[in-house]
């Protein structure tokens, strides 16, 4: 289901934690709005909508991006994995557990951004360094953590499997 349909609007089809979904869209909505608007996944947050605060990180096509950044109709046959994608039927997701072990969850709006972030690195190298989760980390603000417990609890989620 991609294409223009009438008015500025448009069809994007994609896969959402694993689910096929097909939505319309306005021209210039972004993905931040389609997942939050259209399909109501909240726990992606919409914070600077410039791309500077990491707040809106999704993982798209295996990489972690701004999804303020990315207009909606980019997303047309992709797969997108937000912060409801992250735990299963069983639970937490080992990153999840180890952010809540650690500590690295304080007022909490940062936190969907930082995971997702964290997921994306961790993805691609299960065993990165402390400066490779700092870089992977370095577009993402957080005004309460300093940091430290963010990449202390990223460290021990890559010992556990997952």
């Amino acid at each position: 289901m991609s294409g223009k349909k009438d008015n500025g609007r448009y069809a994007v089809g994609l896969t959402v934690n694993g689910a096929r979904r097909d939505v319309v869209v306005q021209a210039g909505e972004t993905l931040l709005d389609l997942l939050r608007r259209h399909l109501r996944l909240t726990g992606t947050k919409c914070g600077c909508e410039v791309g500077e605060c990491g707040a809106c990180t999704v993982v798209l096509d295996g990489k972690a991006v701004n999804s303020c950044m990315v207009l909606a109709v980019q997303a047309d046959s992709c797969n997108v994995t937000t912060i409801e994608g992250l735990a299963d039927a069983d639970g937490l997701h080992p990153l999840q557990e180890a952010f809540l072990e650690v500590g690295a969850v304080q007022c909490g709006f940062c936190t969907p951004g930082m995971l997702m972030s964290a997921w994306a690195v961790l993805q691609e190298n299960p065993g990165p360094t402390r400066a490779e989760v700092t870089r992977a980390i370095a577009g993402n603000l957080c005004r309460c953590t300093g940091y430290q417990m963010v990449v202390d609890a990223i460290m021990q989620a890559a010992k556990k499997p997952d």
